[in-house]
């Protein structure tokens, strides 16, 4: 049987309810004003050190009020122990959670839904967030501009890495139809109100770090927010630092091929509501076939080529359909089963 046209296009395979989760503190009461959500696998070093840089920066600007919330998403490393003592010694609300279902999507849906601050923090756990961070976003969120998907600085944390998954503009911005969404806002450094999260949704988790693609639950997120008429917003402070720790090409070239496999299944899934996206691609072959011609390439410095964005988002495309087919087929088939048999009369 064929998948249906709009199961295939669908925002998530996740339950209903999920979008529901955020919607309230899940307490019932009032909250922090913020939540440092922080998702982990098997970086027990580099989390210890996020952790303290947001302890830092919560007592460098005390009176605003903030949590602290990780989850664990199948570390092996002793993860689990070092959190525990961190828990123990800490002077900040800490909630500690595990997350079996392999993917960073599915760890920052867990996080989503226990966090109870007003404005919802996202940081990589090799993330270290500078000490005027919370004065940084405090400034921004009680501006009146609350509606937003907001994305500070990010800044490599360790010179001796690779100047790859940072962004150092110095200049605010917002998302248009004319700049590829991929890397507008970093999803080591994403913030945004608990009610555009619940207008959102929970994040795509096919997507990401873990998943079936790789990379790009971030980059969806922002386009579901951008289609909804939800602003994306860039500003050069709120900054963190990004241990990223890839110094050598190899390394630096897997993740621009699965940042392109992602962006490739992405194209597909919003092929109906975002179309716009399609001219990225199509610019994209465009400077491939350039650099045939001496054109530059897509990062000079690193000499990353265009070609890996071209083959990889076809192959994310097609791992997309396989994928949405794959989950509509027993959606079909289950609706088909609950239908109610006619009475006889």
């Amino acid at each position: 049987m064929a998948p249906e046209p709009l199961a295939m296009m669908q925002d998530d395979p996740i339950a209903p309810d999920a979008r529901r989760l955020v919607a309230a503190s899940p307490s019932g009461e009032p909250g922090p004003f913020a939540s440092f959500i922080v998702c982990t696998h098997n970086r027990v070093h580099a989390l210890a050190a996020s952790i303290r840089s947001i302890e830092t920066a919560s007592r460098a600007h005390a009176m605003v009020e903030s949590e602290l919330v990780v989850v664990d998403n199948g570390s092996t490393d002793g993860t689990a122990e070092e959190l525990a003592g961190i828990a123990a010694r800490t002077m900040m609300s800490i909630t500690l959670l595990t997350e079996p279902r392999p993917g960073l999507a599915a760890a920052r849906n867990t996080g989503m839904a226990r966090a109870r601050g007003r404005i919802l923090i996202f940081i990589d756990d090799d993330c270290e967030v500078d000490s005027n961070y919370l004065r940084d976003l405090e400034r921004h969120y009680s501006g009146g501009d609350e509606q937003v998907i907001r994305g500070g600085r990010v800044e490599l944390g360790n010179p001796a890495d690779l100047p790859f998954t940072v962004k150092r503009s110095k200049v605010a911005a917002r998302l248009t139809r004319d700049v590829h969404p991929g890397g507008f806002v970093l999803g080591c450094n994403m913030t945004m109100h608990r009610d555009i999260a619940a207008r959102i949704g929970p994040f795509d988790e096919r997507f990401g770090a873990g998943a079936p693609l790789k990379a790009a639950e971030d980059t969806d997120y922002l386009v579901r927010a951008f289609e909804l008429g939800i602003p994306v917003e860039y500003v050069p402070d709120m900054v963190v630092h990004h241990h990223h720790g890839r110094r050598h090409r190899a390394a630096i070239e897997e993740l621009h091929r699965n940042y392109s496999l992602g962006n490739g299944g992405l194209c597909l899934k919003h092929l109906l509501r975002a179309p716009w996206l399609l001219k990225h691609f199509g610019w994209t072959v465009r400077s491939a076939w350039g650099e045939a011609f001496g054109r530059s390439r897509f990062d000079p410095e690193l000499q990353l080529s265009h070609w890996p964005i071209v083959s990889m988002n076809l192959l994310g495309a097609l791992r997309f359909a396989w994928l949405a087919a794959a989950n509509a087929e027993p959606r079909i088939e289950r609706r088909r089963v609950e239908q109610p048999e006619p009475k006889l009369r």
